[in-house]
């Protein structure tokens, strides 16, 4: 029997190339991020520093990575509400929390990859890098006791330190310095990762439009 008598009854969907960015669009968004990691390199906003933004350039980098730890924090507190309905162990309540704020940009980056818009899945890849990156000073701190101050919890009240409880529970409390330092390699990696892929993709010659 000749298949190719049937291929009219299952024809094969042409990419949609339209919802993609351009060239130029491409582009953009590689200069924005390039400097959004220079400056985010240079001024960690979540080390609650006495730094004042000097000027425009920074001010609005500042503006944008508030709104991404906001975001983040919000996803944050999402996973441990989950195991608030759910019967959930105290472990996995307590892990939850950076499950999700770790899951968020990477379903993001998945979902833009499916769609074969590259340069989204880059700018998903760079968030979750400052997710991890985050999490590494979260981790950082796990020394500082099992309950995490008002003053540094994402809803304003004494609350249970995530790591210093993981960590413990774990055995490797001593071993807080080395963990959250690789976490740290890893964010700082995927962030430049990002990047990268965003200057090979704005400069591919696939032909796009401009």
């Amino acid at each position: 029997m000749n298949k190719n008598r049937f291929k009219y009854l299952f024809p094969k969907k042409k990419a949609n190339k339209e919802h993609l960015p351009s060239t130029n669009a491409k582009k953009a968004v590689l200069v924005l991020f390039t400097l959004f990691l220079i400056l985010y390199i240079n001024y960690k906003p979540y080390t609650n520093s006495s730094h004042h933004s000097s000027g425009i350039t920074e001010y609005i980098f500042n503006i944008y990575q508030f709104i991404i730890n906001q975001t983040l924090g919000i996803v944050h507190e999402g996973g441990h509400g989950v195991c608030y309905i759910l019967p959930c162990p105290q472990f996995v309540m307590v892990i939850n929390g950076t499950l999700f704020q770790w899951l968020f940009p990477l379903g993001i980056a998945y979902y833009y990859k499916k769609q074969g818009n590259k340069i989204a899945f880059y700018v998903g890849l760079f968030i979750l890098g400052i997710s991890v990156d985050y999490t590494s000073w979260y981790m950082s701190t796990a020394h500082e006791g099992a309950i995490l101050p008002a003053h540094k919890s994402f809803l304003g009240v004494d609350a249970l330190h995530d790591f210093h409880y993981i960590f413990k529970t774990l055995g490797l409390l001593q071993y807080e310095s080395l963990i959250s330092g690789l976490t740290k390699t890893a964010g700082i990696f995927l962030m430049i990762a990002s990047v990268i892929g965003m200057f090979f993709e704005a400069f591919s010659n696939k032909g796009e439009k401009i």
